[in-house]
Parts: C-alpha cells; sequence; structure tokens
C-alpha cells in the first residue's frame, strides 16, 4: 500500500508552497537531529556542556549541536524572518526588513534531553507565526499570540522518528522510513478523547504545588471511593514530548503548574516554544489547554522566554482542573 508523504499531505491540505517548503526544512532538521541522537554514545556527545542556556539550564552537548542543526537547517529559508531557540539568549534575525507574509519560527532544539543518558525518549518542538505586517527586527516584535500560529508540530526521538503536525487542519502523525527518507503518514486525525483517567505530573513537586493542583491530584489518588468516583494512573516520562505523545495517541492530561519553587518565574515550560504549539496541537485535537485561569494560546506575551503553567489535554478534565483554581 503507497503511505502519503508529508509533502503529498501539505499538498492535499493547499498549504501554500512557503509554508510547505518551511516545514519541509523543519522536517530536514528533525532528520538530522535524530541521526546526531541516534549516535550520540558513540559520538561521545551525550553528556553535559560546559555552558548555560539563557534559563540558567545546564545545556548538553545535543543541546547545542541540535540547535546548531536546525539553525543551519531553517535558517536559510529565504521566507524566515527570525528563529527563536530555547538555547539562545537574543532572537537570531535571517532578514533586516522582515516583510508581511515572512515567518518566525520558535523552536525548542531537544526538549527533555536530561534523558539522553538513560536513553528515553526526547523531540523537538517547534512554532510557525507568519507576519502580517512589516516590522523591525526587534526583540519585542516577536512577542506574537499562540492565536497567531499558523503550524506548530514536534518531533519525537524514540524508537522510530515521528513527526506530528498541524496547519490548523487538524493534527496528524507521520514516521520517518529510513530507506526512503521520507516521512509517511502514519497517524492521520488524531484525536484526543474528551474524558481520562489519567494524568502526567511530577510527584516530586506535590510540597510546592498551590491548594488547587494539590487539591486535584489528591482527589484522583483516592480512586473509585473519593470524590472523583474512579480509579487513575499517573505517568511521567520528564520530556514534553513523549507525555504529549502519549496523550495524543490515547489520551490523558499533562499538567506542569507554578509552583513556590517556579512562582517566580511565572512557571517551568517556555510559553513561546513549548506552550504555544502543544497548545495548538492539543486544541487542534479536541482537547484544551490552560495556565489554570485561561486558554494558553491567549496569554499576552512579555518576553520571547516567558514561563507559564501549562495544563493540556482531555478538554473535560482540563476544565474539571480549572474548576479547581476557581474553588
Amino acid at each position: 500500500m503507497t503511505q502519503t508523504t508529508l509533502r503529498q499531505h501539505l499538498q492535499a491540505q493547499q498549504t501554500d508552497t512557503d509554508l510547505m517548503i518551511l516545514m519541509e526544512d523543519i522536517a530536514t532538521a528533525c532528520r538530522m537531529i535524530a541521526d546526531r541522537v541516534r549516535h550520540g554514545a558513540f559520538a561521545g556527545v551525550l553528556g553535559a556542556a560546559e555552558t548555560e542556556n539563557i534559563q540558567g539550564e545546564t545545556q548538553k552537548e545535543l543541546d547545542v549541536i541540535s540547535d546548531e542543526v536546525f539553525q543551519q537547517i531553517v535558517g536559510g529559508n529565504p521566507s524566515l524572518a527570525a528563529l527563536v531557540s530555547e538555547e539562545v539568549d537574543e532572537v537570531n534575525w535571517r532578514k533586516e526588513a522582515p516583510q508581511a507574509g515572512d515567518f518566525v519560527v520558535y523552536y525548542d532544539p531537544l526538549d527533555g534531553s536530561s534523558n539522553l543518558d538513560v536513553n528515553l525518549s526526547v523531540g523537538t518542538i517547534f512554532s510557525i507565526v507568519r507576519l502580517d505586517a512589516a516590522i523591525s527586527p526587534q526583540a519585542d516584535a516577536v512577542k506574537i499570540k499562540g492565536t497567531e500560529q499558523v503550524a506548530a508540530g514536534y518531533a519525537i526521538y524514540g524508537p522510530s522518528t515521528g513527526l506530528v503536525i498541524t496547519t490548523g487542519q487538524g493534527v496528524d502523525g507521520f514516521t520517518h522510513h529510513p530507506g526512503s527518507g521520507e516521512f509517511l503518514l502514519t497517524q492521520p486525525e488524531m484525536s484526543i478523547p474528551a474524558e481520562t483517567q489519567e494524568f502526567a505530573i511530577n510527584a516530586s513537586r506535590y510540597d510546592m504545588w498551590d491548594t488547587p493542583i494539590r487539591g486535584y491530584i489528591d482527589d484522583c489518588l483516592r480512586g473509585a471511593n473519593g470524590p472523583r468516583g474512579k480509579k487513575f494512573n499517573m505517568r511521567w516520562c520528564a520530556s514534553m514530548v513523549a507525555d504529549v505523545h502519549r496523550i495524543l495517541t490515547r489520551g490523558g492530561v499533562f499538567l506542569y503548574p507554578a509552583d513556590s519553587g517556579n512562582a517566580a518565574q511565572g512557571g517551568k515550560l517556555r510559553l513561546m516554544y513549548e506552550a504555544n504549539p502543544m497548545g495548538m496541537l492539543v486544541e487542534q485535537a479536541g482537547g484544551a489547554s490552560s495556565t489554570g485561569t485561561g486558554r494558553i494560546l491567549e496569554v499576552a506575551p512579555t518576553g520571547h522566554h516567558q514561563r507559564v503553567p501549562v495544563i493540556l489535554g482531555s478538554r473535560d478534565e482540563v476544565a474539571v482542573i480549572e474548576g479547581y483554581h476557581k474553588k
């Protein structure tokens, strides 16, 4: 059976040529990053680099390598105005005078890199915004709401290399075919069930959670005899890509709330290249995304490395969690 390639899928969606070429460039970068990850042990690059990113986090060598690959491949796209990376402090402007129709790409080149040493899934997250007017190349110009995204997605580097994308017409999953080099459509029209009995959260931070999150988790853990009236499972991969991929595949809810340990920074996860793209994907698959008090995609950015609380997944369960915040 002939399977649909990424290009054929984008053409069938009537994706305009500039966006299609940009997404193919991103797919190429992800293929190359997957190769670097796969051969990381042989190259001796699984350990920490002697640097920190703008968030003050110790970078893995593959964080730096993955960022370089993404910049090299995607940075040469003729329709690209700027790249905004988790690993780089400043906006990487690719044009001196960006025009309407040009793109800004926000990305996390290697999400979950703390899992590299133990051979668990990691990934690349990206968000694409198209400029609706000419701008000057200043940092404030890339503070654009998530509602303005024209596409988003992630690659996941696990037993196989997957690519999950949306252009605002639902969510579709592709798998890299090593023989042909193509990403082939293997998970069309991914959808998240409205209800779930599974949550993902870093429970080691329990003593730092605010009352709403602690109350929600306590009630879930009380099972069928508790106020929720049903048994819940807990999952946690320490890789947002892996946790969201599971939710897109079988449902669930993912939480990384603000707590007493990260509240001063606004939370843990970054708005522009983690929360926004994952929020768009989840919503396009029928789920919901929230900070606990409002929709993630409607957060007005204050900076391109801004952090926010993140709750996303099965729509009805996200609403339940928002209810705990309203009590």
